[in-house]
């Protein structure tokens, strides 16, 4: 039974100890603006039960979630065809190369520019961060497809898209999935970035209004908030991919 939830045990270990740290630097304190983890927990709960914490989301949430899909959507499919042809993979690779490399905080003034300061830009620098980590991935992941595999199912005379559909793809998901949720990590680096460089909405207006009260639990629980949303909704994409790999797995002779 321990070995079952040896994984959670070891985790919530982990957090304890985070917390503890933290509520010790709190208290020493290694600075005047870093308040000590009930001081945030308590902001945290303050601005849950009135509501701002609901409200921030709401708006936090919008150009993530259009982001993420659209990234999800045209970066598979775009890594799809950078693992499938040689000549698409030396032509579009290192565009994406460029944008995973490239320093964000130099492009936004360029896409505020270009599509003003709303929903548009934002969307934009989420796909910019986690476009580029899905299409090389993926890219990777059907590139990388054993060879043996494809060659036994032009043996048995599969057409090219049976090969890519019922081989390459199955292949290649658990690599694909990974590079979703790498992808998904980044649209929240993107998301909060773009709040906070383009204009201070959502959960970026929280963090930088209490900044500038000096509010400093408020500005920490809102930060922490966000680490907590993206290791719940990363902790979510693992348990889909579990299911379905399990559903994918097919019994064997020695089973």
């Amino acid at each position: 039974m321990l070995a079952k939830h040896r994984a959670n045990i070891l985790k919530l270990i982990s957090a304890l100890v985070v917390f503890t740290a933290w509520e010790i630097a709190g208290r020493v304190p290694v600075s005047f603006a870093f308040p000590t983890f009930f001081e945030s927990v308590s902001a945290f709960w303050a601005l849950l039960i009135d509501g701002t914490m609901f409200k921030a989301y709401a708006e936090t949430l919008k150009p993530l979630v259009i982001g993420i899909l659209i990234s999800a959507f045209f970066g598979i499919g775009i890594g799809l065809f950078v693992g499938l042809s040689r000549g698409f993979d030396w032509l579009v690779s290192p565009i994406f190369i460029v944008m995973q490399t490239a320093p964000l905080a130099a492009l936004i003034p360029l896409l505020v520019m270009a599509y003003g300061i709303g929903l548009t830009s934002k969307v934009f620098v989420v796909c910019i961060m986690a476009m580029p980590v899905i299409v090389l991935n993926t890219g990777g992941a059907v590139r990388n497809t054993p060879a043996n595999l494809i060659e036994m199912g032009e043996a048995f005379l599969g057409s090219r898209r049976q090969v890519i559909m019922k081989i390459i793809l199955p292949a290649a998901f658990p690599i694909i999935f990974a590079g979703l949720r790498l992808g998904v990590s980044a649209g929240f680096i993107g998301a909060i970035l773009s709040e906070l460089k383009i204009t201070p909405t959502g959960v970026g207006d929280i963090i930088t209004y209490s900044r500038s009260i000096a509010d400093y639990p408020s500005m920490y629980a809102a930060i922490a908030s966000i680490i907590i949303l993206a290791v719940l909704f990363l902790n979510v994409l693992e348990r889909v991919e579990n299911k379905l790999l399990q559903g994918s797995r097919k019994p064997s002779a020695l089973d």
